[in-house]
């Protein structure tokens, strides 16, 4: 592979990314935030284009010629870790229709007691800050594109977000996924976390507030 066809694949990558990460922009926005010239912005985006990862749409505006919005499509959900969805949704429903519903949920229970004792330890005896921190690098290793900020106004309050959720096929069709989630976070932080957004119920992302216990 020469060095030219590694860049473009890297830049692509990384506009593929943005799209997950921030949702629509113009041609001008990847530009600023990729850091790259008019004319390769418009020969990636062709290239992406052509491998039906993204899609456009016309916006027009009040003044000037009309801007093209760019999207990803379904089709680029295959680039971001998904896991063996498929194959897990049928078991559970197999599940189901043997041993009834109650067997689903200690399923999802279980695990989280095994995700519990798994990272649990590295949490302990550290500050609400460091474990956001930790979890954020946890959750990102698991492929759910993760990163969190702190509050700016309010010390002892965080974000956690996540962009990409790849077991979205069965949180879309177990809310057991989403629920034991949430509560794995608060056991592991030992802090207060409300979820704002979540894309099992069609949001773009899943946000977490966290504070401090009171």
């Amino acid at each position: 592979m020469s060095l030219h066809h590694a860049d473009d694949l890297s830049t692509r990558k990384n506009i593929v990314r943005l799209l997950k990460t921030e949702g629509p922009l113009t041609t001008s926005q990847i530009k600023k935030r990729v850091h790259i010239t008019d004319a390769a912005v418009r020969r990636h985006i062709n290239a992406l284009e052509k491998q039906h990862m993204i899609r456009s749409e016309t916006i027009y505006q009040a003044i000037g010629r009309p801007a093209f919005l760019y999207r990803l499509t379904e089709e680029s959900e295959r680039l971001f870790p998904a896991g063996y969805h498929f194959l897990a949704a049928e078991l559970l429903e197999e599940l189901i229709h043997e041993t009834g519903a109650g067997t689903v949920d200690r399923i999802f229970i279980n695990r989280t007691e095994t995700l519990l004792r798994k990272y649990e330890p590295e949490m302990q005896g550290k500050p609400l800050k460091d474990k956001v921190a930790l979890l954020a690098d946890i959750q990102d290793r698991n492929g759910f594109m993760a990163w969190w900020t702190e509050n700016d106004t309010e010390s002892g309050r965080f974000e956690l977000i996540e962009h990409h959720c790849p077991v979205s096929y069965i949180a879309n069709r177990y809310e057991q996924v989403c629920r034991e989630e949430l509560k794995l976070f608060e056991a592991l932080l030992d802090a207060d976390v409300e979820r704002t957004d979540c894309m099992a119920v069609k949001g773009r992302k899943c946000i977490y507030h966290i504070r401090e216990r009171t």
